[in-house]
């Protein structure tokens, strides 16, 4: 199974969520993330790379553009919030059926978006990275049934 986690710049929520989900070592499971107004080439932010050290999760990254060929790859799509899904399907309408927000995917909560951090303090990025464990929990389990 590959999973796309896709965020707005590609810096805080989705390069944390595929650095969670890779530390999991899950077998059969290859994971990417991106964002839909990255700017390529860009470090994760000071405070998600800051995080996943605390978390003792060793990851490196540079920000990527979702792309046509990443979409192709991907057997299912998880964006951040209701807004990333639109505004990729807006341009990628073929990835609707395996398209989805990540907690539209996990859970029942009407709730689409995962809270973005950029510009909070560790707190704050902190409390993300709860929000992102408790999905991914959510997420394996998924995965682990099918």
């Amino acid at each position: 199974m590959n999973i796309y986690f896709v965020c707005t710049g590609n810096t805080c929520r989705s390069p944390m969520a595929e650095a969670i989900l890779k530390s999991r070592n899950i077998q059969k499971i290859e994971v990417k993330s991106a964002g839909v107004y990255a700017m390529p080439g860009s470090p994760m932010s000071q405070n998600t790379k800051s995080v996943l050290k605390e978390q003792r999760i060793d990851y490196e990254h540079t920000a990527q553009t979702v792309n046509l060929e990443d979409l192709k790859w991907a057997n299912l799509i998880l964006t951040m919030t209701h807004g990333h899904k639109e505004a990729l399907l807006q341009v990628f309408p073929q990835v609707a059926d395996k398209t989805f927000t990540f907690k539209e995917y996990v859970t029942e909560n009407n709730d689409l978006d995962v809270f973005d951090p950029y510009g909070g303090d560790m707190s704050t990025y902190r409390d993300t990275f709860q929000e992102l464990s408790r999905l991914m929990d959510a997420l394996e389990k998924n995965l682990l049934e099918e």
